[in-house]
């Protein structure tokens, strides 16, 4: 019994030292894993030293991920922006170096969207295209260069007419002057006369360098004239197969709906010349009826020359009236120039409220804002050709971007599918009775 339990002792203590080397190896390893060197001979007992931590280098966030969203969003956008205002620039300068022909490419464009379904109806009655093109072109430059030389002829018979009627409402004046509450004297006026004399006098040269420029730019109106009517002959005779080159250049994935987006624009295009002609014309009428029943002189002259500045949407219409009250005013006197200002007002009210809608219809409708503003900008580009230019070209790239829009949403709901009869709203509601641009 004295060995059983002498032998159960020595086991206990053998089994407390082992317990002890444990707890020294387990602090060994936590101290090691910790980074705190332990001391040698520290046991079970010892006191374990509190762990120390050693700052590595601190990692940063991406600098990605610390942008907020919103800025990101709109700095992505804004080097986009950037992109396309530096291609619109560069295209805007190219367009300015080679402005003359590129208005009178415009030019042809307007007159051929003008004479073409003459062209048309002329070959449904069976005459060769070359003969159409041929009877087409000449009877459009016809008109046209009789109505240009209708309007020389009338202002040159009428011209002195008008300068005595001006000699005359000038003394109109002076008298009402004299007899004004203003107590403006004869010398004051003989003064405002002699200074405009002495600086035209003094200003020769100027003016005659401003005749030379005058001259400098009827070369340049005749060259534009004659590269119109030579582009208008071209794209009236052989128009589809320039557009099937033209579409030769377009990358193929966006063909198909430039090739949808062609005849559209064409349309609207065409819609828009021939309704503007219409309401020109139908303003020109009327206002010089009035005109010739007012007695001013010069109405037929006026008359023309509403017509051709109808052409300039609002601009146009203001410029044409307010000229036609001056020479009223100048020749006939205060109250004959009240009733042309009634009958321009009246007649151009019609114009805006009826015969627009009516006549140009909602496909090729601009919102008035978009009217001036692309008015304003073409002038200062390109002048009074690019004020012309303006709301025909605002008119088609709305037609196109309506046209690409529904047919890049038709085109995803089909699964890149080819699509077939896709008709927007637009100029595609004016149906399918012209041809196919150019």
């Amino acid at each position: 019994m004295v060995n059983t339990a002498g032998w159960i002792g020595r086991l206990g203590s053998r089994l407390s030292r082992m317990e002890a080397r444990l707890d020294e190896r387990r602090a060994e390893v936590e101290a090691e894993t910790m980074g705190v060197p332990q001391k040698p001979g520290a046991g079970a007992g010892a006191a374990v030293a509190p762990p120390v931590v050693v700052a590595g280098p601190r990692e940063r966030p991406d600098p990605v991920t610390a942008v907020p969203w919103g800025m990101r969003v709109a700095a992505e956008v804004s080097w986009r922006l950037l992109l396309l205002a530096g291609m619109l620039w560069v295209l805007m300068k190219v367009i300015s170096e080679v402005r003359l022909v590129v208005l009178a490419f415009v030019a042809a464009l307007l007159v051929t969207a003008l004479l073409q379904p003459f062209v048309v109806r002329l070959r449904r009655l069976g005459l060769p295209r070359g003969l159409a093109t041929a009877v087409t072109a000449i009877l459009g430059f016809v008109v046209i260069g009789l109505v240009g030389w209708f309007v020389v002829w009338q202002v040159m018979e009428n011209l002195d007419d008008l300068s005595d009627r001006v000699r005359d409402g000038i003394n109109e004046l002076k008298l009402w002057l004299l007899d004004s509450p203003f107590h403006v004297t004869e010398k004051q006026i003989n003064d405002i006369a002699k200074n405009l004399t002495d600086t035209i006098g003094t200003n020769t040269e100027e003016i005659t360098s401003a005749g030379l420029q005058g001259v400098t730019v009827l070369v340049e109106v005749l060259t534009g004239m004659l590269l119109a009517m030579f582009s208008t002959l071209f794209l009236l005779y052989d128009g589809k197969r320039i557009w099937n080159w033209v579409l030769g250049l377009v990358p193929a994935p966006a063909r198909p709906g430039v090739a949808g987006a062609g005849p559209r624009a064409w349309r609207t295009l065409t819609a828009y010349v021939r309704g503007t002609v219409l309401v020109a014309l139908i303003d020109a009428v009327f206002i010089g009826l009035g005109l010739y029943f007012l007695d001013v002189t010069m109405a037929v002259p006026l008359a023309v020359f509403i017509f051709l500045f109808a052409f300039i949407p609002l601009v146009g219409a203001v410029i044409s009236g307010a000229l036609a009250v001056v020479v009223a005013l100048v020749t006939q006197g205060v109250f004959t120039a009240l009733s042309v200002l009634a009958v321009v007002l009246l007649v151009q009210q019609i114009e805006g409220h009826v015969l627009q809608p009516f006549i140009l219809g909602r496909a090729v409708r601009v919102h008035p804002l978009a009217v001036v503003l692309s008015v304003a900008a073409g002038g200062m580009i390109a002048g009074i050709g690019g004020a012309v230019v303006a709301v025909p070209l605002v008119a088609v790239t709305n037609t196109v971007v309506v046209y690409l829009r529904a047919y890049s949403q038709d085109h995803q709901q089909h699964g890149g599918a080819p699509v077939v009869g896709v008709e927007p709203n637009g100029a595609t509601a004016l149906g399918e009775g012209v041809d196919d641009p150019v």
